[in-house]
């Protein structure tokens, strides 16, 4: 059973001068564990496709399933009860709570599920090679840092698919090259990774590179 399947699926936005198409009839599979590489020039769907496999968007054709479950209509709640439980976020600007340490903002995706995880915190803080950063806050921490704090925090609630947009943006190649590492090592747990990404180092890293141009998979 993949981890993730999308199939025939189209995205329109309005635009100034008539629908864009920003998905057009695209169908891949992510397997549980495969680290996945999506690749394509600025306003090729890239985004799109990550905002609908992460269920902050749905298609207006086709369908997405999330570990064998078609979560292409559900509701508001449902899809963030899937989120919260199902899939991880890592952003490119890392989202951080500035006023929080780095073991409290691991915490708090679990928080909203009445059971902040602490000391699964700070084991993935130390997995990630933050054990000793624990109670520092975000100012305190260089930009490899914070990203290995968002993928601590994105891996908290087990999640079974991560999604990373442009992980690498912010940081030189050697720190690049570490958080890619953090990301590859996720998958041998059989977590599923798709990265949006421009730099050629992240497909380098990757199982699979799919490639879009024009809302469609080349």
């Amino acid at each position: 059973m993949a981890a993730v399947e999308l199939r025939g699926v189209t995205r329109r936005y309005e635009g100034g001068a008539g629908p864009v198409v920003a998905l057009d009839d695209v169908s891949m599979d992510v397997e549980p564990g495969e680290f996945v590489a999506v690749m394509g020039p600025s306003g090729s769907g890239k985004s799109t496709l990550l905002n609908l496999v992460g269920l902050l968007d749905a298609p207006d054709e086709g369908t997405v399933r999330i570990e064998g479950r078609d979560v292409t209509d559900l509701g508001v709640d449902e899809r963030t009860r899937v989120r919260r439980d199902t899939v991880g976020f890592v952003f490119q600007d890392f989202h951080l709570i500035p006023t929080l340490s780095a073991l409290e903002n691991v915490v708090v995706p679990t928080v909203f599920g009445g059971d902040p995880a602490r000391e699964r915190a700070a084991d993935l803080l130390e997995r990630v090679g933050l054990g000793d950063r624990l109670e520092h806050t975000p100012d305190e921490l260089s930009g490899g840092q914070k990203q290995r704090v968002a993928i601590a925090r994105a891996l908290v609630n087990r999640p079974r698919v991560v999604l990373a947009d442009e992980p690498t943006g912010n940081l030189d190649r050697d720190t690049g090259a570490r958080v890619l590492e953090e990301l590859t090592a996720v998958t041998d747990d059989g977590v599923s990774v798709v990265a949006v990404t421009h730099d050629p180092v992240v497909a380098g890293f990757a199982d699979r590179t799919v490639r879009l141009r024009d809302g469609v998979v080349v």
